[in-house]
């Protein structure tokens, strides 16, 4: 007959083996993903396609994932002082890099910035894709993409193009503009997004490669004249308006995409974590909605397929900043 000592011996060591059971259990398991706050650090301004679309995918996140997901802008030093602050975080997943066209020309427009892109980061998700149109005031008398070529080489250097600042799409696009087609234009770059329009519209400068959304109104209501979206195929916001290669450039096809970055040596399960969570956004058809609504396509795939992008284009805009003679005012 067991005694109640025995009893209260044998309750005690199977508890204890339970409690030991769990604890190994427990520490067997990763930590939960993620595990605070996801930082979208965006390299531009408020109200710009690329803070936009991480806006509407923090949204998404929060509200399927659960996660706690916010975005914070750091615009300036061509994109260089967002790169910097993520690689200022733990590499742990909950800060992500919002990279674009700009971010992979920066090191070539700053040669002695302190990190490369290629391998400084590792790449998580492309997250957009979208196209820019060439506009013209109306009072330029170019009618078409060739037109404006004639133009521009009858008056080098007497028209200008404008762009948000030094080294956005607007700009790059804008130079390799010059380069495909032999001409010459001085480029003209505001501090302020809306400024550029407004000097565009005034007829300050005379034509700009810019973001469809800003535009579309202006283009439909006359105020400027589209000559060509720098997309393989027509797109359906602008679709009586021609793509550079029916204009007869196919060179100067330009995508302007988004994705995100974490820093290396980030934990490989919480960058598939992160892969999987915005891949399943993306797919939303309120999401996919709207990125229309911007110009934009959802884009996703692996971090592999990122990290391909991301080197074809340094290599891609390293050989416009050289070409095209560009620098950055020491």
């Amino acid at each position: 007959m067991m005694t109640a000592v025995t009893r209260r011996s044998l309750v005690w060591t199977l508890s204890a083996g339970a409690v030991l059971a769990s604890g190994i259990q427990l520490h067997a398991q990763p930590p939960a993903f993620p595990s605070g706050v996801i930082r979208l650090v965006c390299p531009f301004s408020a109200s710009t396609p690329a803070d936009i679309i991480s806006r509407i995918l923090a949204k998404e996140l929060s509200e399927t994932e659960g996660w706690r997901v916010i975005v914070e802008n750091r615009p300036g030093g061509v994109t260089t002082i967002a790169a910097s602050d993520v690689l200022q975080q733990p590499a742990d997943g909950l800060t992500l890099y919002a990279m674009s066209v700009p971010s992979v020309a920066a090191p070539s427009l700053l040669p002695k910035i302190a990190y490369r892109l290629d391998s400084d980061f590792e790449p998580v998700i492309k997250t957009s894709v979208s196209y820019n149109v060439l506009v013209v005031n109306p009072d330029v008398p170019a009618k078409s993409v060739a037109e404006l070529v004639e133009l521009l080489k009858r008056q080098p250097d007497k028209l200008t193009f404008s762009s948000g600042g030094f080294g956005t799409p607007a700009h790059l696009i804008g130079e390799q503009f010059k380069l495909q087609t032999g001409v010459h234009a001085q480029h003209v770059p505001y501090a302020q997004f809306p400024q550029a329009i407004g000097d565009l519209l005034n007829g300050t400068n005379q034509f700009m490669f810019i973001t469809m959304l800003p535009v579309i109104d202006l283009i439909k209501t006359g105020k400027l004249r589209a000559l060509a979206v720098t997309a393989p195929e027509r797109v359906a916001a602008l679709a009586d308006v021609p793509t550079i290669i029916e204009a007869g450039f196919p060179s100067l096809v330009v995508e302007d995409w988004t994705g995100y970055a974490v820093k290396r040596g980030t934990p490989k399960e919480s960058i598939a974590r992160l892969n999987a969570a915005i891949n399943k956004a993306l797919a939303k058809p309120a999401v996919r909605e709207a990125f229309a609504k911007l110009g934009a396509k959802p884009a996703g795939g692996t971090p592999e397929e990122l990290g391909v992008l991301v080197k074809s284009q340094i290599k891609h805009w390293q050989m416009v900043v050289t070409d095209a003679g560009m620098k950055v005012a020491e």
